[in-house]
């Protein structure tokens, strides 16, 4: 029984170490969008400023292709993590699946127990009661 306690412990931790690394991921999607959305305001008011929206233009803001480069790292960086955010929930979906099981065997084998009954006679309840 201990070690199934142990078992338990140890799928829960593992379970919520799941969690977080998907929590993670997905904290990292939300801020390279948010960054990338970020960027693209950026360009679109340098180009706004220049007045040259051509990007093959010979005068095209140094800062907007920069910016640019840095927004399409950003997005290809999300879509890279998205992979990642599936096969994190399917090993967090697992995970929880075998805290169940375990859960499931432990709540079984404390039902299953043997329950020691108090003794019938006043005389062996009097000895179970002082030690004796």
């Amino acid at each position: 029984m201990k070690s199934l306690d142990t078992l338990i412990r140890l799928k829960r931790f593992q379970a919520e170490e799941k969690r977080r690394h998907l929590a993670q991921i997905e904290t990292m999607i939300a801020e390279f969008d948010r960054m990338s959305r970020d960027l693209e305001r950026e360009i679109e008011a340098e180009e706004q400023r220049s007045g040259i929206t051509d990007t093959q233009h010979f005068a095209y803001s140094t800062y907007a292709r920069a910016a640019a480069t840095r927004r399409d790292n950003m997005r290809r960086s999300a879509d890279e993590l998205k992979g990642q955010l599936s096969e994190a929930r399917l090993a967090h979906d697992e995970a929880l699946d075998e805290l169940k099981k375990m859960e499931a065997l432990g709540e079984r084998e404390r039902v299953e127990a043997p329950v020691e009954m108090p003794p019938r006679n006043i005389a062996g309840r009097a000895r179970a009661v002082l030690g004796a």
